[in-house]
Parts: structure tokens; C-alpha cells; sequence
């Protein structure tokens, strides 16, 4: 079956043009033209990537796309006429996968899909092949070699790993981390990252994985220049 991509925009001649370059790409397309239907349409047929309006009827796309990653990790790209650098940076610390500003050519944006979509398959292979975390025992594992991980450093670690490549925001660990809703600073956050970090380096001194963006938040992503196995 092709990957299904839902369109929310407004501008049916624009939400119909988009459609249409999908479908010769070979996706099935789908398109809501008001905010306020997205997340019934989500639970109950989740698609395989969004193209997220932000200036929407019924409710915000920023306000969508935050409230959508409480319960759902599916890509989205949000689409928009505000250029400024702050509304770009908000999109991607709410957890947006991808930004294109209007006015935009239809073909870019099958080229930024298929980019996202591939972006978010092929970590999962080197994922599964290096790191294994057994969440049940509070360990990772490299190879032969483990480590055994805090409460907190497991949740941040699991939701890393939920979605290589893709950037969360202190928000958004701080929520999956902590169950019980306590309040947490974005310092406590960088602490229980630094400390996962050299858990990590203990396993393999060249396993740098998980990436700062300046601003925004962290990702998991594999150095190219990994060594053959973990340290003796």
C-alpha cells in the first residue's frame, strides 16, 4: 500500500496542488481543511507523515503539532507564511520534523517528504544493530558490554531512540521522562543528558549519539566515525 500523507491547509487550491505532485510521487494523499478535525483523524488512522498548516481555522497549527506529540511520534512538516527565525525555531522545539516556508515550489516539498520519510527508517537498522535497551533491567547494551541506567536516564534514552534523527525539545523529555508531572527545570534535563552521555562513552569512547541543538532541545543520531566495537 503507498505511505499515506495527510495535507491540513485550508487553501483548497493549494491543499489540491499538493495532492496532486503526492500522488505522482506514489503516496495516497488525504487533506482537512480545519484544525480542529486533526486529531480524531489521527487516532483513528494515524498516516505516515504530515504537511501541517499553521495559520488554520479552529485551532492553531502550533498548537497541534505540541498537543499531537503527547500521544504520537508521526513526522510532520509544517507549512507557513511566517518566515520569521523564531516561529521556525518554536515549530521545530514543538516537534515539528521539517519547516518549509510559503511561497514554495510542490516539487520541494515531495522532495522534503521522501527526505523526512527516509530519515526516519533508516536509523532504525543501526538502532537495533548497536544500542539494545532493555528498559525492564534499566541497562543498555553495546556488543558485549553494559551499563545500568537511572529511571530517568532510560525514559530520556527509550524516547531518543523512539525517533533517531528527530529533535525533542527539554519540554517534551521532560514530559515523557516524568511520569508524575513534577516540575522540572531544563538544567535538570542537560544534567541527566550529560551523565546518560558518559554511561554511553563508557560502553564506546566513539559513540557520540545524542546531539545538542542549540535552543531547541536534543536528538539521537550515530556518529559516522564509530569505532568497531565497544572499548576494552
Amino acid at each position: 500500500m503507498s505511505e499515506r500523507i495527510l495535507i491540513v491547509e485550508d487553501e483548497t487550491r493549494l491543499a489540491t496542488l499538493l495532492a496532486d505532485y503526492l500522488r505522482a510521487a506514489g503516496f495516497a494523499t488525504e487533506q482537512l481543511a480545519d484544525g480542529r478535525d486533526v486529531f480524531a483523524r489521527v487516532r483513528a488512522e494515524p498516516p505516515a507523515l504530515m504537511l501541517l498548516d499553521l495559520m488554520l481555522p479552529g485551532r492553531d497549527g502550533l498548537e497541534i503539532c505540541r498537543e499531537l506529540r503527547h500521544f504520537t511520534s508521526l513526522p510532520i512538516i509544517m507549512t507557513t507564511a511566517r518566515v520569521e527565525e523564531i516561529d521556525r525555531l518554536l515549530g521545530l522545539e514543538l516537534g515539528a520534523d521539517d519547516y518549509i516556508c510559503k511561497p514554495y515550489s510542490p516539487r520541494e516539498v515531495v522532495a522534503r517528504v521522501k527526505a523526512v520519510l527516509r530519515r526516519g527508517r533508516q536509523p532504525d537498522t543501526a538502532t537495533t544493530t548497536r544500542l539494545q535497551l532493555d528498559a525492564d533491567r534499566l541497562r543498555v547494551r553495546l556488543g558485549e558490554a553494559s551499563v545500568e541506567l537511572t529511571a530517568i536516564e532510560c525514559g530520556l534514552l527509550a524516547t531518543l531512540l523512539s525517533a533517531p534523527g528527530r529533535i525533542f525539545s527539554r519540554e517534551q523529555l521532560i514530559a515523557r521522562s516524568y511520569r508524575d508531572h513534577r516540575i522540572v527545570s531544563d538544567r535538570t534535563i542537560d544534567s541527566h543528558v550529560k551523565k546518560l552521555r558518559r554511561k554511553l562513552a563508557a560502553l564506546d569512547p566513539a559513540l557520540e549519539s545524542i546531539h545538542s541543538v542549540y535552543g531547541v532541545g536534543y536528538r539521537y543520531e550515530e556518529s559516522n566515525a564509530l569505532s568497531s566495537g565497544p572499548a576494552c
